[in-house]
Order: structure tokens, then C-alpha cells, then sequence
């Protein structure tokens, strides 16, 4: 397994829809965990292919739902294949920069307010080519949603409002952002992600 160059805002692949994937096979096997290493080195929650240059519909994610009153943690992980989204209407009220705000491994170091829909189901199929679906809610909602983003094209700052992504705009300027060209290597290159 390998640690993999995360792309920053400006790298084209991050800003075109992906393609699906069409084989599973020992290529696929490997990427994927070199994903895996290159999320839990970051760290991360999720990771999507556009992320580390591969244009192709997958993500993998990894998150502990804390129990309830004594019961153990759920802990979520895995890599979704030419996933489906299906999510909540999101709320008109203003985003809560307390327990709304999400950071993203390419646009590393920030975090924003971003009002989400509070659950999703996510359909796809892992490593063996077998269809499963998730039910989520709260943060692994928010998870789901934010990769499946990627997989569009889209990071999380070009959802956010108008006086936040002016902020994101100067940043990108002042990091020399926003162009192709700009990765960062978990575990070498320091950058609060």
C-alpha cells in the first residue's frame, strides 16, 4: 500500500464529473487501498478517487458512530462503487458553525458552515462487485454527501454561501490555489487538513 498525493482546489479533476467504474479488478483492489492508506494518514473520514487523481466513481470512508448509554461504537468503513445518493431536503435556516462546519483533504487546513441533509441512503457495490445500501444519519449523512460531491465535480466550498466563498477565494489566491498543479502528501507535507 502507498500513501497517495491528495489534489487541491484547481485540479481539473476535481471539477469535472467522474467516470464510472467499469471493472473491479487488482488495479481497482489496489487503489483502493492506497486509499485507505492515504485517508487514515491524512487523517481523514472519506476520500474520493478525484481526490488522488483518478477520475472514477468510488470513495472510501471511515467513521465511529459513538454508542448510546453503554452500547458499543458502530463503526462505519468501507469503499462505495459507482454509488447512488439519496438524501433529505436541507433546511433554509442558516448553517450552525458549531456542529455544521466540515473541512475537505482538498481544500486542506479549513472549515466551513455548510447546512446538509440531515440523512441519506447510499447505494453502491465493494470490492466484490456485491450491491449495498446504507441508511445514515447525522455526521455519516454529511460524509456520504461531501464524496458523493466530489464524484460530481464538486467540493464542499462551492456550496457555501456567498460571504464564506469570498473567503475561500481569497485564500485560493493567497495559498496559490484555484490552478492545476497543487497536492499535498499526507504524512510529509505538514498542512492541517
Amino acid at each position: 500500500m502507498a500513501v497517495l498525493p491528495i489534489r487541491i482546489s484547481g485540479e481539473p479533476v476535481l471539477h469535472s464529473p467522474a467516470e464510472p467504474v467499469r471493472e473491479i479488478d487488482d488495479t481497482l483492489r489496489t487503489l483502493v487501498a492506497d486509499m485507505y492508506e492515504t485517508m487514515d494518514a491524512a487523517p481523514g473520514v472519506g476520500l474520493a478517487g478525484p481526490q488522488v487523481g483518478v477520475p472514477l466513481r468510488l470513495f472510501v470512508f471511515s467513521y465511529v458512530e459513538p454508542g448510546d448509554d453503554g452500547e458499543a461504537d458502530v463503526v462505519y468503513r468501507g469503499v462505495a462503487i459507482n454509488p447512488e445518493l439519496f438524501i433529505t431536503p436541507t433546511s433554509t435556516e442558516p448553517a450552525d458553525p458549531d456542529t455544521e462546519s466540515e473541512g475537505c483533504l482538498s481544500f486542506p487546513g479549513e472549515r466551513f458552515p455548510l447546512v446538509r441533509g440531515d440523512a441519506a441512503i447510499l447505494r453502491a457495490v465493494d470490492l466484490d462487485g456485491e450491491p449495498f445500501e446504507i441508511e445514515a444519519e447525522g455526521w455519516l449523512a454529511r460524509i456520504f454527501q461531501h464524496e458523493f460531491d466530489h464524484l460530481e465535480g464538486r467540493l464542499y466550498v462551492d456550496r457555501l454561501d456567498r460571504a464564506y466563498g469570498r473567503v475561500v477565494q481569497k485564500i485560493e489566491r493567497k495559498r496559490g490555489w484555484g490552478v492545476p498543479g497543487n497536492a499535498w502528501l499526507p504524512g510529509v507535507d505538514d498542512l492541517d487538513a
